[in-house]
């Protein structure tokens, strides 16, 4: 995001075909140098510091460790935040909405989350045998079934008009975070992130406004995970806020 002058994104690496670049081997390279260089008081020195004293984590584990951490605990956040602002912006009487009663920020953000949400396929299954699901038939022997979060999250027999963003809507009802034992833990952490990052803007930028027009914005190219690659606005800050 910029000032009124111009804009930025969200601050991820993409190439011109916007999509976001996270090699396995930065990760490889971060726990080493966390290993050489003991004692941060950071997450992943800690838990570089677990590995080397108790056995806990192999490097697998810690690499896979740091990857979760990435995608699952900061990504996700990031295009929620993201999305959410591109849908105030192309709501302007939900923005104002929120604008003039702050106390709709909680709701809003389960309606992004909802509307238009980070995560768009869910965990995988493979069948074990043929089974029928909504009317269709799906084989048996192994086949890769996958959750559509998205799709869900628009189902007209759950939301009554579910592809209206409302920042009023009435209980939340998505699965954005997930469901039972596969509920997202990070959960609350990510709704108070957001709350803390719409607050921000809705207290420090004022005129925000879409700096491109809503369909030249770049998504990410990416099947599981959904956000704009980067979000151009334009707004005049507050410096008194």
């Amino acid at each position: 995001m910029g000032a009124d002058d111009g804009a930025a994104g969200t601050g991820q690496p993409t190439g011109g075909d916007g999509r976001v670049h996270r090699d396995p081997r930065d990760f490889a390279d971060l726990v080493a140098r966390k290993t050489r260089e003991p004692g941060g008081d950071d997450l992943l020195s800690a838990l570089v510091a677990v590995r080397d004293e108790g056995q806990r984590l192999d490097e697998d584990e810690l690499l896979g460790m740091a990857w979760l951490l990435l995608t699952a605990g900061h990504t996700t956040t990031v295009d929620l935040i993201g999305s959410g602002v591109l849908a105030l912006l192309r709501h302007p009487g939900q923005y104002a909405a929120v604008r003039a009663d702050p106390s709709l920020l909680p709701a809003a953000i389960e309606e992004m989350v909802r509307y238009d949400g980070a995560v768009e396929l869910g965990i995988s299954r493979f069948t074990t045998e043929e089974v029928t699901v909504g009317g269709v038939t799906i084989p048996g022997g192994g086949e890769v079934v996958y959750l559509a979060i998205g799709s869900a999250d628009r189902d007209a027999d759950r939301f009554t008009d579910p592809d209206v963003f409302d920042v009023r809507r009435a209980g939340t009802g998505h699965v954005g975070f997930g469901h039972g034992i596969h509920y997202c833990l990070g959960a609350p952490l990510a709704r108070m992130e957001a709350a803390i990052a719409f607050r921000v803007l809705l207290d420090r930028c004022a005129g925000l406004s879409l700096a491109v027009d809503p369909d030249q914005v770049v998504w990410q190219v990416n099947p599981h995970l959904r956000g704009p690659a980067a979000l151009p606005v334009r707004f005049t800050p507050c410096l008194d806020a």
